[in-house]
């Protein structure tokens, strides 16, 4: 077995070392076989999990979201419903359900959702039904070993310290605050990330690399504050961090770094 940690939502699961991860936008593969994923896959090696992560700092109720998602999951499918039932994993709770499938689909469909603190996590499987002897027991196993992460490994950092995800590139700040008056004391950067699972990489880093973190406001929240933003002190001095979401909300990710005067 082989151990993925996801950077930015801060969990861990165990794979069999043949299995490999898939990226789709925000949501996390894994299959032996990428090619499980596709949708006119025919080969013997169906078997595949789903990953996704959500922040729900508006504390929306788990049961609602989870509603919305199998309802949205059993219409393109055209499947049916059967009753949930709670699910507990990895010391969080949340609910499960095996969705069943139009009797001509060869494929079973399971999934699960669990809710930690403001992290969502979702969980789609998907397997043939001839195989569910071999490949049941695997992937209960996979998200069997699912832990919540207190902080990541070999997490880069600037010269001051500031930790950043791997795939943030810097830009100039003028670029995503063009009306700055003092540029010189910004920092700035940019990736294909949401500001979801920003707001979870900060919490949980921030600390570790010696950071306080004074006040937290959350996006999205009930204000009018379009971004996440965090007041920090360090080594006697003040910052503001702001988590923006960019024009194209779920693909684009902007950091912003401030240090006051």
């Amino acid at each position: 077995m082989k151990t993925f940690q996801h950077q930015l939502w801060g969990y861990q699961i165990d794979l069999p070392d043949n299995w490999q991860h898939i990226k789709f936008d925000q949501k996390d593969g894994f299959a032996e076989n990428p090619e499980a994923f596709l949708p006119d896959f025919q080969g013997e090696k169906l078997a595949q999990l789903l990953i996704n992560g959500e922040w729900n700092s508006l504390k929306i109720p788990i049961h609602d979201i989870w509603q919305q998602h199998i309802g949205k999951n059993t219409l393109m499918l055209g499947a049916k419903k059967l009753g949930s039932s709670v699910w507990e994993m990895a010391g969080t709770r949340g609910y499960e359900v095996e969705i069943v499938l139009p009797k001509k689909s060869r494929s079973r469909l399971w999934a699960g959702i669990l809710e930690n603190g403001f992290l969502i996590l979702t969980f789609l499987v998907l397997h043939w039904k001839e195989n569910r002897r071999e490949m049941e027991p695997l992937i209960s196993q996979i998200i069997s070993s699912l832990q919540y992460l207190q902080g990541i490994d070999k997490i880069p950092s600037t010269a001051t310290g500031f930790p950043l995800p791997s795939l943030a590139n810097p830009v100039d700040p003028l670029q995503i605050i063009p009306d700055i008056p003092d540029p010189e004391n910004w920092e700035a950067y940019q990736g294909n990330f949401n500001t979801g699972s920003l707001q979870a990489f900060y919490l949980r880093e921030l600390p570790r690399f010696n950071w306080e973190i004074t006040r937290y406001v959350p996006f999205p929240n009930p204000g009018e504050l379009p971004f996440a933003r965090f007041l920090l002190e360090k080594d006697g001095q003040s910052y503001s961090l702001g988590l923006m979401p960019g024009p194209n909300a779920d693909n684009t990710g902007n950091i912003v770094l401030k240090k006051d005067a």
